[in-house]
Protein backbone atom coordinates (compact mmCIF):
# COMPACT_ATOMS: atom_id res chain seq x y z
CA UNK A 1 0.00 0.00 0.00
CA UNK A 2 1.67 3.50 -0.48
CA UNK A 3 1.82 5.76 1.66
CA UNK A 4 0.70 9.64 1.49
CA UNK A 5 2.93 11.44 2.91
CA UNK A 6 5.33 14.60 2.19
CA UNK A 7 8.36 13.96 -0.13
CA UNK A 8 11.51 15.16 1.38
CA UNK A 9 12.09 17.49 -1.23
CA UNK A 10 9.38 19.61 -0.24
CA UNK A 11 10.28 19.33 3.33
CA UNK A 12 13.52 21.41 2.66
CA UNK A 13 11.55 24.66 2.86
CA UNK A 14 11.58 24.51 6.50
CA UNK A 15 15.33 24.74 6.70
CA UNK A 16 14.69 21.73 9.21
CA UNK A 17 14.00 18.21 8.85
CA UNK A 18 10.91 17.64 11.62
CA UNK A 19 12.85 15.31 13.48
CA UNK A 20 9.48 13.22 15.02
CA UNK A 21 8.12 13.61 11.87
CA UNK A 22 10.99 12.14 10.20
CA UNK A 23 11.25 9.18 13.28
CA UNK A 24 7.63 8.42 12.21
CA UNK A 25 8.14 8.48 8.49
CA UNK A 26 11.14 5.71 9.20
CA UNK A 27 8.77 3.56 11.03
CA UNK A 28 6.33 3.51 8.37
CA UNK A 29 9.02 2.75 5.89
CA UNK A 30 10.55 0.29 7.46
CA UNK A 31 7.74 -1.55 8.17
CA UNK A 32 7.26 -1.75 3.94
CA UNK A 33 11.06 -2.06 3.59
CA UNK A 34 12.03 -4.51 6.32
CA UNK A 35 14.97 -2.42 6.66
CA UNK A 36 16.28 -1.73 10.74
CA UNK A 37 14.53 1.20 12.41
CA UNK A 38 16.41 3.47 14.81
CA UNK A 39 13.77 2.45 17.38
CA UNK A 40 16.13 2.75 19.85
CA UNK A 41 18.14 6.39 19.43
CA UNK A 42 16.54 9.24 20.79
CA UNK A 43 14.49 11.64 18.32
CA UNK A 44 16.83 14.33 19.24
CA UNK A 45 20.40 12.60 18.05
CA UNK A 46 22.54 13.99 16.10
CA UNK A 47 23.62 11.76 13.32
CA UNK A 48 26.55 11.07 11.36
CA UNK A 49 26.41 9.37 8.16
CA UNK A 50 29.70 8.04 6.30
CA UNK A 51 30.15 8.48 2.52
CA UNK A 52 32.84 6.60 0.13
CA UNK A 53 33.32 7.36 -3.82
CA UNK A 54 36.25 6.96 -6.05
CA UNK A 55 37.81 9.78 -8.01
CA UNK A 56 39.92 12.19 -7.93
CA UNK A 57 40.70 15.83 -5.94
CA UNK A 58 37.85 17.73 -7.54
CA UNK A 59 35.04 15.28 -7.10
CA UNK A 60 35.93 15.42 -3.52
CA UNK A 61 35.74 19.35 -3.36
CA UNK A 62 32.32 19.54 -4.98
CA UNK A 63 31.16 16.41 -3.48
CA UNK A 64 32.17 17.91 0.33
CA UNK A 65 30.73 21.34 -0.67
CA UNK A 66 27.28 19.83 -1.93
CA UNK A 67 26.79 17.40 1.17
CA UNK A 68 27.71 20.86 2.86
CA UNK A 69 24.43 22.44 1.82
CA UNK A 70 22.74 19.58 3.18
CA UNK A 71 24.41 19.97 6.59
CA UNK A 72 23.52 23.82 6.52
CA UNK A 73 19.77 22.58 6.08
CA UNK A 74 19.43 19.60 8.41
CA UNK A 75 22.13 20.51 11.16
CA UNK A 76 21.21 17.49 12.80
CA UNK A 77 22.92 15.22 10.02
CA UNK A 78 26.74 15.54 9.54
CA UNK A 79 29.32 13.57 7.52
CA UNK A 80 32.02 11.72 7.61
CA UNK A 81 33.51 11.26 4.20
CA UNK A 82 36.23 9.20 2.51
CA UNK A 83 37.38 8.94 -0.90
CA UNK A 84 40.24 7.11 -2.96
CA UNK A 85 41.21 6.00 -6.37
CA UNK A 86 38.98 3.56 -8.62
CA UNK A 87 42.25 1.01 -8.21
CA UNK A 88 40.82 -1.07 -4.95
CA UNK A 89 37.82 0.40 -4.57
CA UNK A 90 35.24 -2.18 -4.95
CA UNK A 91 37.86 -4.29 -2.85
CA UNK A 92 37.59 -1.95 -0.07
CA UNK A 93 34.08 -1.48 0.09
CA UNK A 94 33.48 -5.31 -0.08
CA UNK A 95 35.87 -5.91 3.03
CA UNK A 96 33.27 -3.53 4.63
CA UNK A 97 30.36 -4.79 3.88
CA UNK A 98 31.47 -8.34 4.86
CA UNK A 99 32.51 -6.95 8.00
CA UNK A 100 29.23 -4.80 8.30
CA UNK A 101 30.79 -1.75 8.52
CA UNK A 102 29.94 -0.56 5.04
CA UNK A 103 29.60 3.42 4.62
CA UNK A 104 26.37 4.01 4.78
CA UNK A 105 26.09 5.74 1.55
CA UNK A 106 28.82 5.23 -1.40
CA UNK A 107 29.53 5.64 -5.17
CA UNK A 108 28.48 2.13 -7.54
CA UNK A 109 28.46 1.57 -10.95
CA UNK A 110 26.68 -0.61 -13.57
CA UNK A 111 30.24 -2.81 -13.09
CA UNK A 112 28.74 -4.10 -9.31
CA UNK A 113 25.55 -3.22 -9.47
CA UNK A 114 24.05 -6.28 -9.80
CA UNK A 115 26.48 -8.33 -7.98
CA UNK A 116 26.36 -6.05 -4.83
CA UNK A 117 22.43 -6.21 -5.20
CA UNK A 118 22.36 -9.80 -5.05
CA UNK A 119 24.73 -9.76 -2.29
CA UNK A 120 22.48 -7.93 -0.30
CA UNK A 121 24.57 -5.13 0.22
CA UNK A 122 22.48 -2.60 -0.88
CA UNK A 123 19.89 -1.13 0.47
CA UNK A 124 16.33 -2.33 -1.33
CA UNK A 125 14.93 1.63 -2.41
CA UNK A 126 11.93 0.18 -3.64
CA UNK A 127 9.25 1.06 -1.52
CA UNK A 128 11.25 4.41 -0.68
CA UNK A 129 10.33 5.24 -4.31
CA UNK A 130 6.88 4.26 -4.37
CA UNK A 131 6.35 5.88 -1.36
CA UNK A 132 7.50 9.08 -2.56
CA UNK A 133 10.45 9.80 -0.44
CA UNK A 134 12.48 9.38 -3.63
CA UNK A 135 11.91 10.96 -5.93
CA UNK A 136 12.93 9.62 -9.60
CA UNK A 137 10.15 10.94 -12.15
CA UNK A 138 12.00 13.85 -13.31
CA UNK A 139 15.10 11.86 -14.59
CA UNK A 140 14.56 9.98 -17.80
CA UNK A 141 12.31 6.64 -17.90
CA UNK A 142 15.65 4.61 -19.01
CA UNK A 143 17.59 6.21 -16.38
CA UNK A 144 15.21 5.39 -13.29
CA UNK A 145 14.74 1.54 -14.79
CA UNK A 146 18.76 1.39 -15.09
CA UNK A 147 18.64 0.91 -11.47
CA UNK A 148 16.60 -1.50 -10.59
CA UNK A 149 17.73 -5.10 -10.28
CA UNK A 150 14.94 -8.40 -10.77
CA UNK A 151 12.47 -5.59 -10.64
CA UNK A 152 14.19 -3.92 -7.37
CA UNK A 153 15.26 -0.10 -6.91
CA UNK A 154 18.98 -0.68 -5.37
CA UNK A 155 20.24 2.84 -6.61
CA UNK A 156 19.76 6.08 -7.68
CA UNK A 157 21.29 7.73 -11.02
CA UNK A 158 24.47 10.03 -9.53
CA UNK A 159 24.59 11.23 -13.20
CA UNK A 160 24.09 10.25 -16.80
CA UNK A 161 26.17 9.66 -20.03
CA UNK A 162 25.72 7.88 -23.29
CA UNK A 163 28.61 6.82 -25.31
CA UNK A 164 29.97 9.35 -28.21
CA UNK A 165 31.73 9.17 -31.00
CA UNK A 166 34.36 12.39 -30.71
CA UNK A 167 35.95 13.36 -34.09
CA UNK A 168 38.23 16.24 -35.05
CA UNK A 169 36.29 18.78 -36.69
CA UNK A 170 39.37 20.82 -37.45
CA UNK A 171 41.55 18.04 -39.21
CA UNK A 172 37.94 17.57 -41.68
CA UNK A 173 37.93 21.34 -42.51
CA UNK A 174 41.70 20.99 -43.46
CA UNK A 175 40.89 18.08 -45.82
CA UNK A 176 37.67 19.48 -46.58
CA UNK A 177 35.94 16.72 -45.74
CA UNK A 178 32.31 16.38 -44.25
CA UNK A 179 31.67 15.12 -40.32
CA UNK A 180 30.18 12.52 -39.53
CA UNK A 181 26.37 12.59 -38.77
CA UNK A 182 23.74 10.67 -36.41
CA UNK A 183 22.79 7.55 -37.75
CA UNK A 184 25.36 6.78 -40.23
CA UNK A 185 25.39 3.11 -41.38
CA UNK A 186 28.73 1.32 -40.03
CA UNK A 187 29.59 0.79 -44.26
CA UNK A 188 29.25 4.42 -44.68
CA UNK A 189 31.18 5.43 -41.73
CA UNK A 190 34.00 3.27 -42.54
CA UNK A 191 34.10 4.52 -46.48
CA UNK A 192 34.51 7.71 -45.01
CA UNK A 193 37.07 6.65 -42.76
CA UNK A 194 39.31 5.47 -45.44
CA UNK A 195 38.82 8.54 -46.81
CA UNK A 196 39.75 10.76 -44.39
CA UNK A 197 42.96 8.14 -44.37
CA UNK A 198 43.85 9.22 -48.10
CA UNK A 199 43.46 12.47 -47.71
CA UNK A 200 45.71 13.18 -44.72
CA UNK A 201 47.88 10.65 -47.09
CA UNK A 202 48.48 7.99 -44.58
CA UNK A 203 49.09 10.88 -41.54
CA UNK A 204 45.97 10.60 -39.67
CA UNK A 205 43.79 7.15 -39.98
CA UNK A 206 39.79 8.05 -40.04
CA UNK A 207 38.63 6.23 -37.06
CA UNK A 208 40.04 4.16 -33.54
CA UNK A 209 39.28 0.33 -34.04
CA UNK A 210 36.90 0.07 -31.10
CA UNK A 211 36.66 -3.90 -31.39
CA UNK A 212 37.85 -4.05 -28.00
CA UNK A 213 35.83 -1.76 -26.32
CA UNK A 214 32.43 -3.24 -24.92
CA UNK A 215 29.96 -0.92 -25.31
CA UNK A 216 30.65 -0.25 -28.75
CA UNK A 217 30.33 -3.93 -29.36
CA UNK A 218 26.96 -3.64 -27.25
CA UNK A 219 25.40 -0.81 -29.76
CA UNK A 220 25.98 -2.69 -32.67
CA UNK A 221 24.63 -5.46 -31.51
CA UNK A 222 21.74 -2.96 -30.37
CA UNK A 223 21.07 -2.40 -34.09
CA UNK A 224 20.55 -5.76 -34.69
CA UNK A 225 17.73 -6.67 -32.00
CA UNK A 226 20.31 -8.41 -29.54
CA UNK A 227 21.98 -7.59 -26.39
CA UNK A 228 25.45 -8.32 -25.02
CA UNK A 229 24.17 -10.33 -22.26
CA UNK A 230 20.95 -12.05 -22.19
CA UNK A 231 20.19 -13.41 -18.37
CA UNK A 232 23.52 -14.87 -17.35
CA UNK A 233 24.72 -15.65 -20.61
CA UNK A 234 26.23 -12.99 -23.36
CA UNK A 235 22.93 -12.66 -25.11
CA UNK A 236 24.98 -13.17 -28.91
CA UNK A 237 26.21 -16.05 -31.18
CA UNK A 238 30.16 -16.86 -32.01
CA UNK A 239 29.45 -16.17 -35.58
CA UNK A 240 28.19 -12.51 -34.20
CA UNK A 241 31.51 -12.38 -32.38
CA UNK A 242 33.14 -13.21 -35.56
CA UNK A 243 31.74 -10.66 -37.99
CA UNK A 244 32.32 -7.46 -35.00
CA UNK A 245 35.65 -8.57 -35.20
CA UNK A 246 35.79 -9.07 -39.12
CA UNK A 247 34.40 -5.91 -39.56
CA UNK A 248 37.56 -4.12 -37.88
CA UNK A 249 39.95 -6.66 -39.68
CA UNK A 250 38.55 -4.74 -42.66
CA UNK A 251 39.00 -1.36 -41.77
CA UNK A 252 42.37 -2.10 -40.69
CA UNK A 253 43.23 -3.69 -44.32
CA UNK A 254 42.03 -0.84 -45.63
CA UNK A 255 43.75 1.41 -43.84
CA UNK A 256 40.48 3.15 -42.56
CA UNK A 257 41.68 2.48 -38.87
CA UNK A 258 45.28 2.13 -37.84
CA UNK A 259 47.49 -0.49 -36.90
CA UNK A 260 47.22 -2.84 -33.46
CA UNK A 261 50.65 -0.98 -32.14
CA UNK A 262 48.92 2.15 -32.35
CA UNK A 263 45.33 1.06 -31.29
CA UNK A 264 46.35 -0.85 -28.17
CA UNK A 265 47.22 2.10 -26.28
CA UNK A 266 43.78 3.28 -26.26
CA UNK A 267 41.56 0.11 -25.34
CA UNK A 268 42.14 0.20 -22.22
CA UNK A 269 39.61 3.28 -22.37
CA UNK A 270 42.12 5.63 -20.58
CA UNK A 271 41.43 9.39 -21.82
CA UNK A 272 44.72 10.57 -22.45
CA UNK A 273 45.55 7.73 -24.57
CA UNK A 274 43.00 8.40 -27.50
CA UNK A 275 43.66 8.77 -30.53
CA UNK A 276 41.63 11.30 -31.22
CA UNK A 277 43.56 13.39 -28.71
CA UNK A 278 46.72 12.19 -29.67
CA UNK A 279 46.11 12.83 -33.49
CA UNK A 280 46.59 9.37 -34.70
CA UNK A 281 43.00 9.17 -35.20
CA UNK A 282 40.05 11.38 -36.64
CA UNK A 283 37.60 9.73 -34.22
CA UNK A 284 37.50 8.26 -31.04
CA UNK A 285 34.82 5.63 -29.24
CA UNK A 286 34.33 7.06 -25.85
CA UNK A 287 31.85 8.73 -23.38
CA UNK A 288 30.21 11.73 -24.72
CA UNK A 289 30.96 13.37 -21.45
CA UNK A 290 34.60 13.16 -21.82
CA UNK A 291 34.72 15.51 -24.75
CA UNK A 292 36.01 18.39 -22.59
CA UNK A 293 38.54 15.95 -20.99
CA UNK A 294 39.43 15.06 -24.42
CA UNK A 295 39.52 18.93 -25.77
CA UNK A 296 42.38 20.10 -23.14
CA UNK A 297 44.32 17.31 -24.87
CA UNK A 298 44.47 19.21 -28.27
CA UNK A 299 44.48 22.19 -29.76
CA UNK A 300 41.90 21.17 -32.68
CA UNK A 301 38.46 21.57 -32.04
CA UNK A 302 36.58 18.58 -31.38
CA UNK A 303 33.31 17.37 -32.30
CA UNK A 304 30.39 14.34 -31.26
CA UNK A 305 28.02 12.55 -32.71
CA UNK A 306 26.34 9.16 -31.78
CA UNK A 307 28.21 5.78 -32.45
CA UNK A 308 27.47 4.96 -36.30
CA UNK A 309 24.45 2.72 -36.63
CA UNK A 310 20.52 3.34 -35.15
CA UNK A 311 20.59 6.23 -32.30
CA UNK A 312 18.08 4.27 -30.75
CA UNK A 313 20.46 1.58 -29.98
CA UNK A 314 21.53 4.05 -27.57
CA UNK A 315 20.13 4.63 -24.19
CA UNK A 316 20.53 6.91 -21.27
CA UNK A 317 22.93 5.15 -18.84
CA UNK A 318 23.77 6.01 -15.47
CA UNK A 319 27.74 7.01 -15.17
CA UNK A 320 27.24 6.23 -11.83
CA UNK A 321 24.81 5.73 -9.14
CA UNK A 322 24.21 6.53 -5.02
CA UNK A 323 23.40 3.87 -3.05
CA UNK A 324 22.97 2.97 0.26
CA UNK A 325 24.37 0.19 2.81
CA UNK A 326 21.64 -2.84 3.77
CA UNK A 327 22.75 -2.36 7.11
CA UNK A 328 23.20 1.41 8.10
CA UNK A 329 21.45 2.21 10.87
CA UNK A 330 19.67 5.67 9.43
CA UNK A 331 17.90 3.76 6.40
CA UNK A 332 15.45 6.87 5.97
CA UNK A 333 18.28 9.58 6.56
CA UNK A 334 20.40 8.38 3.70
CA UNK A 335 17.27 8.19 1.22
CA UNK A 336 16.95 11.59 1.67
CA UNK A 337 20.28 12.25 1.29
CA UNK A 338 20.31 10.49 -2.16
CA UNK A 339 17.44 12.43 -3.22
CA UNK A 340 19.00 15.73 -2.12
CA UNK A 341 22.20 14.87 -4.06
CA UNK A 342 19.85 13.74 -7.77
CA UNK A 343 17.46 16.30 -6.98
CA UNK A 344 18.17 19.29 -5.39
CA UNK A 345 18.86 22.20 -7.71
CA UNK A 346 21.80 23.94 -5.66
CA UNK A 347 23.44 20.31 -5.28
CA UNK A 348 23.13 19.80 -8.87
CA UNK A 349 24.75 23.50 -9.05
CA UNK A 350 27.79 22.57 -7.31
CA UNK A 351 28.34 19.30 -9.13
CA UNK A 352 27.98 20.28 -12.26
CA UNK A 353 29.19 17.76 -15.16
CA UNK A 354 32.37 16.36 -12.96
CA UNK A 355 30.47 12.97 -12.79
CA UNK A 356 28.35 13.58 -16.05
CA UNK A 357 25.22 15.33 -16.56
CA UNK A 358 22.62 15.86 -14.05
CA UNK A 359 20.61 12.99 -13.52
CA UNK A 360 17.25 15.14 -13.07
CA UNK A 361 16.20 16.94 -16.38
CA UNK A 362 14.88 19.88 -14.50
CA UNK A 363 18.49 20.24 -12.39
CA UNK A 364 20.15 19.30 -15.98
CA UNK A 365 18.83 22.87 -17.03
CA UNK A 366 19.94 24.95 -14.50
CA UNK A 367 23.40 23.48 -14.59
CA UNK A 368 23.43 24.22 -18.40
CA UNK A 369 22.63 27.48 -17.97
CA UNK A 370 25.23 28.15 -15.73
CA UNK A 371 28.32 26.48 -18.10
CA UNK A 372 31.14 28.28 -19.61
CA UNK A 373 33.11 25.33 -20.90
CA UNK A 374 31.90 25.33 -24.50
CA UNK A 375 32.82 21.51 -24.96
CA UNK A 376 31.12 20.67 -21.80
CA UNK A 377 28.06 23.37 -23.63
CA UNK A 378 28.39 20.70 -26.47
CA UNK A 379 28.12 17.67 -24.27
CA UNK A 380 25.25 18.47 -22.69
CA UNK A 381 23.37 19.80 -25.98
CA UNK A 382 24.00 16.19 -27.47
CA UNK A 383 22.81 14.17 -24.54
CA UNK A 384 19.85 16.53 -24.45
CA UNK A 385 18.80 15.75 -28.88
CA UNK A 386 19.74 12.04 -27.54
CA UNK A 387 17.03 12.04 -24.96
CA UNK A 388 14.45 11.83 -27.85
CA UNK A 389 15.99 9.27 -29.65
CA UNK A 390 17.16 6.84 -26.80
CA UNK A 391 15.78 3.26 -27.05
CA UNK A 392 14.97 1.40 -24.17
CA UNK A 393 17.47 0.98 -21.75
CA UNK A 394 18.70 -2.82 -21.04
CA UNK A 395 18.82 -4.78 -17.84
CA UNK A 396 22.01 -3.39 -15.85
CA UNK A 397 24.64 -6.08 -16.69
CA UNK A 398 24.93 -8.90 -14.87
CA UNK A 399 27.56 -10.12 -12.11
CA UNK A 400 30.77 -10.77 -14.10
CA UNK A 401 30.35 -7.87 -16.13
CA UNK A 402 34.34 -6.75 -15.52
CA UNK A 403 35.79 -10.14 -16.07
CA UNK A 404 33.59 -10.13 -19.62
CA UNK A 405 35.31 -6.68 -20.19
CA UNK A 406 38.61 -7.52 -19.86
CA UNK A 407 37.63 -10.80 -22.06
CA UNK A 408 37.24 -8.90 -24.92
CA UNK A 409 39.77 -7.09 -24.29
CA UNK A 410 41.93 -9.64 -24.88
CA UNK A 411 40.20 -11.58 -27.45
CA UNK A 412 39.75 -8.41 -29.58
CA UNK A 413 44.14 -7.86 -29.41
CA UNK A 414 44.82 -11.11 -30.32
CA UNK A 415 43.23 -10.70 -33.53
CA UNK A 416 44.07 -6.67 -34.14
CA UNK A 417 48.11 -8.55 -33.50
CA UNK A 418 46.98 -11.38 -35.72
CA UNK A 419 47.74 -14.21 -33.25
CA UNK A 420 44.60 -15.29 -33.66
CA UNK A 421 41.69 -15.65 -36.38
CA UNK A 422 38.31 -13.43 -36.32
CA UNK A 423 36.91 -16.81 -35.06
CA UNK A 424 39.35 -18.57 -33.37
CA UNK A 425 39.43 -15.39 -30.83
CA UNK A 426 35.42 -15.40 -30.89
CA UNK A 427 34.96 -19.07 -29.88
CA UNK A 428 37.31 -18.58 -27.15
CA UNK A 429 36.15 -15.43 -25.91
CA UNK A 430 32.22 -16.74 -25.81
CA UNK A 431 33.71 -20.03 -23.64
CA UNK A 432 35.49 -18.00 -21.27
CA UNK A 433 32.80 -15.03 -21.02
CA UNK A 434 29.82 -17.65 -20.37
CA UNK A 435 32.32 -19.24 -17.44
CA UNK A 436 32.95 -16.06 -15.82
CA UNK A 437 29.36 -15.42 -16.04
CA UNK A 438 28.07 -18.40 -14.29
CA UNK A 439 30.28 -19.39 -12.18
Amino acid sequence: MPLSLPHPARRTRTGRINRRLGAALLVLVTVLSGCTAETEAPKDSRIELSVFWWGGDRRAELTKQALDIYTQRYPDVTFKFTWQGNAGYYDRLSTEAAAGNAPDLFQIDDNYLTEYAQREILLDLTDYVRADLLDLRKLPSGLAQSSQVTGRTVAAAAAENTPGLIYNKSLLARLDLPEPQIGMSYEDYLEWAEEVTERSDGKVAGTMDPSADYKALWLWLRSQNKELYRGRQVGFTESDLTRWFDLWRGARASKAAPKAEVIQPANSGDVTKQLVASGKAATSFVWSNQLSELQKLTKDKLGLVSYPGDPKAQWARASLYWAGFRGTRHPETVVHVIDFLVNDARAGAILGTERGLSANLDVRKTVEQSLTDESMKLSVAFETDMTERFGAAPVPPPKGHATIKALLIQAAESVQFGQATSREAAAAFISQANAALTS
